[in-house]
């Protein structure tokens, strides 16, 4: 009897020592999870923001999220810190689900001294980054910080640094995304401009190397934080921004929706979505679309609407060289990226800006293995001093590097005009284009009728009877001979000349003819890339 009421004993001693410690657990839970406190996150709410564990909750499949290093708190004893130690410390990571694939996650949480960066909070970072990578997952970064913490020096420095060289390891072997949803200011910029792709919020966040403050004592310049490094300064002036939305929830929503087109890693494919979009679908309206003026412009977004799963088009810097559309679409379920001049902006030609724009998103797809297709209607470069001043030859030179380098399955439709160099640089079939087709109206030439005659015929023009006659004459001739797709399907530069109304069908089967296709470039420690 003695014996069992020992054990009796033991037992509710047990049970009851562990109660006190899973108490203890869901108390330092809570104290975790408040933060900076109830009057912070009320700031932070009043400040139309939501806090950074709201954040994680909106991105992430209710209760997949796991949370890792929830009690860590810093290391600095300077400065009267020991006294403030914050579980956390200032940033949130963990992993979880968004649809039914794992990626990983770090808020920053600006209730915790400002989200201001600690050596600790790096390695934070740092170590949901390597474990990224290990697996196989993409890593999406939302942003809310004053910077580097003061109180810690040159240790805040080190932090910063370490991230940085994780997010260059990891560039192009798993998605990275950036959502800057508050400050982020000084060496802190630096790792959202590493990343692939970058979200700002409408009003509430910014990017900058040196504040107004500082810009004003350096160029006595007065300027505010949206006018010096707002979402619309970003995404319509410096591109260095993707995607400018409305608030937090708007942001998170459009994160959530670039990942459905995106691969986990660069070892998997994008995703398939299943449609009840027919493959064989035609669109008559296409016929129509090319206007017969070919100095008249048109939008290339109807065309790539049409061709497209549901007419779903996710356009990727929108407002940012607007001369150039790149984005993605499904063709029968699969993600393609899209390259596209436009002929409603600038006639469709080629800038600096536009050629880095192109550039950078060729050679993010061709890093995830997401297949390319490339919409042309060309009349050249754009020509000017400032654009040669500014290095048009150089940055002109990045897209025709990224088509080259390009391995995975190129298809290019010539809707109109491809004119001189521009046509050899939008993926032509002398780059490795792997199929390319052209419209009844397509002008494949050095350059247009107008300018040929006016160089070739100069004399000819000079010398006759009435030259205006003479020149529009030579003008119809030029155009006969070379303002048309059947030259270059005579020499094999052109695999095909399609109907308009008939681009998806023969786009989707194009890509599925691809889609085993396999291409290396030669053994070497990495390109030189003209930067």
């Amino acid at each position: 009897m003695s014996n069992f009421k020992n054990i009796f004993v033991q037992i509710y001693s047990i049970n009851y020592i562990m109660k006190e410690k899973i108490e203890q657990l869901k108390n330092l839970n809570q104290q975790a999870e408040l933060g900076g406190g109830e009057s912070r996150i009320a700031k932070q709410h009043a400040s139309g923001k939501l806090t950074a564990r709201e954040r994680i909750e909106q991105l992430l499949e209710k209760g997949t999220f796991v949370e890792i290093d929830k009690f860590v708190t810093h290391k600095c004893y300077d400065f009267g810190l020991e006294k403030q130690r914050p579980l956390g410390d200032g940033v949130i990571t963990g992993y979880g689900l968004i649809g039914k694939r794992t990626v990983f996650v770090f808020a920053q949480d600006f209730t915790v001294f400002g989200g201001a960066l600690s050596e600790t909070y790096a390695r934070k970072i740092c170590k949901i980054m390597d474990m990224a990578m290990e697996v196989g997952a993409p890593v999406i970064g939302l942003n809310d910080s004053g910077g580097a913490r003061i109180q810690e020096g040159v240790r805040s420095l080190a932090g910063y640094a370490e991230i940085f060289f994780r997010n260059s390891m990891a560039s192009g072997v798993i998605p990275q995304i950036s959502a800057i949803m508050g400050p982020c200011a000084g060496g802190a910029v630096y790792s959202p401009a590493l990343t692939d792709y970058i979200f700002m919020v409408k009003e509430s966040s910014y990017m900058f190397i040196t504040g107004p403050d500082v810009v004003k004592s350096v160029t006595q310049e007065d300027v505010t934080k949206n006018e010096l490094g707002g979402s619309e300064i970003h995404t319509e002036k410096s591109g260095v921004a993707h995607f400018s939305t409305d608030n937090d929830i708007d942001c998170i929503l459009k994160i959530r929706e670039l990942m459905s087109f995106l691969p986990n890693n660069n070892m998997a494919e994008p995703p398939f979505v299943p449609t009840t979009d027919s493959p064989n679908r035609a669109d008559p309206s296409l016929d129509l679309l090319i206007p017969v003026n070919p100095n008249q412009p048109y939008d290339i977004k109807e065309l790539i609407t049409s061709i497209a799963d549901d007419g779903n088009f996710f356009e990727i810097q929108e407002e940012y060289a607007k001369n150039i559309v790149v984005g993605y679409i499904r063709l029968n379920g699969k993600t393609i990226g899209v390259v596209a001049n436009q002929p409603a902006a600038m006639a469709g030609t080629l800038d600096i800006n536009a050629s880095v724009k192109a550039a950078r998103f060729v050679r993010f797809c061709d890093a995830f293995n997401i297949p390319l297709l490339t919409l042309v209607d060309v009349p050249g470069f754009l020509p000017g001093v400032n654009q040669e001043y500014d290095g048009i030859i150089r940055h002109g030179a990045k897209l025709l590097y990224a088509y080259c380098e390009a391995t995975v399955p190129k298809v290019t439709l010539i809707t109109r005009k491809a004119y001189g160099g521009a046509y050899d640089v939008m993926s032509s079939k002398h780059i490795r284009g792997d199929l390319n087709y052209a419209y009844p109206t397509a002008e494949i030439a050095v350059m247009g009728a107008d300018g040929a005659v006016n160089i070739l015929f100069r004399k000819e023009i000079t010398e006759a009877k009435d030259p205006e006659a003479k020149r529009k004459a030579l003008q119809e001739d030029y155009r006969e001979k070379f303002a048309n797709p059947y030259r270059a399907a005579e020499l094999g530069y052109i695999d095909e000349i399609i109907e308009p109304s008939v681009s998806r069908q023969r786009l989707i089967r194009s890509f599925e003819l691809l889609a085993n296709k396999r291409q290396s470039n030669p053994p070497k420690k990495h390109s030189n890339i003209p930067l």
